[in-house]
C-alpha cells in the first residue's frame, strides 16, 4: 500500500503542499484495500503525507465515496436530488428498501448490501440514477432494473466470498 501511496505522491509538485494534494487518492487506495476508511487509517494517511489528522477527516467526511463505516460487498447509492426525486428518485429508493429489507444507510444482514442517498450523480436526464460501489453508473432505473441488478449482484457474488 506505501508502494501505490508513494507513485501517488510523486504526481504532484515535490512539496509539503504537493505531498498532501495526494490525499484523496492516497484515502481511495486504503478504502479499495479495506473496504472503508477507519479512525486509525486516516490518520495513517495523515501521518504518512504530513499533515494534520483534523484536514484529512474533512476529506473523508465531505466525499460521500468514503465510508466511514464498514459497508456491505455492494454499495448502492441513490440519486435523490431534486431531479431525480421528480423522476421517481425516492420511489427507487424505497423499492431497494424494500426488496432488501433495509432502510437507509443500513446494511443487510448478510453483509452483501449497503444502501445510500447520493447527492446529484450529473445525470439528470437519465434519472432515476444510482451509483454502484462509487464505479458503476446505473441509469433510469425502474422497478424492474433495480431487481435485475439486485438480483443478479447477489448471483454473481460467490458463497462466503467477503470483503
Amino acid at each position: 500500500m506505501l508502494d501505490r501511496f508513494a507513485r501517488e505522491v510523486a504526481k504532484y509538485p515535490d512539496s509539503d503542499a504537493g505531498r498532501q494534494s495526494a490525499v484523496m487518492a492516497c484515502l481511495s487506495i486504503v478504502q479499495q484495500v479495506y473496504g472503508w476508511v477507519s479512525d486509525e487509517n486516516e490518520a495513517a494517511v495523515a501521518a504518512y503525507l504530513g499533515m494534520p489528522q483534523i484536514a484529512a477527516r474533512e476529506v473523508t467526511t465531505f466525499y460521500n465515496m468514503y465510508n466511514q463505516q464498514p459497508v456491505g460487498r455492494f454499495k448502492l447509492n441513490v440519486c435523490t436530488n431534486l431531479p431525480c426525486q421528480l423522476r421517481d428518485g425516492y420511489k427507487a429508493l424505497h423499492h431497494l428498501e424494500a426488496k432488501l429489507g433495509i432502510k437507509m444507510g443500513e446494511t443487510t444482514a448478510d453483509g452483501m448490501f449497503t444502501l445510500q442517498q447520493s447527492e446529484c450523480l450529473g445525470a439528470c436526464a437519465d434519472s432515476p440514477v444510482m451509483l454502484v460501489n462509487d464505479r458503476t453508473m446505473c441509469s433510469f432505473m425502474s422497478n424492474e432494473k433495480l431487481d435485475q441488478l439486485v438480483d443478479g449482484l447477489r448471483a454473481a457474488e460467490p458463497q462466503g466470498e467477503k470483503r
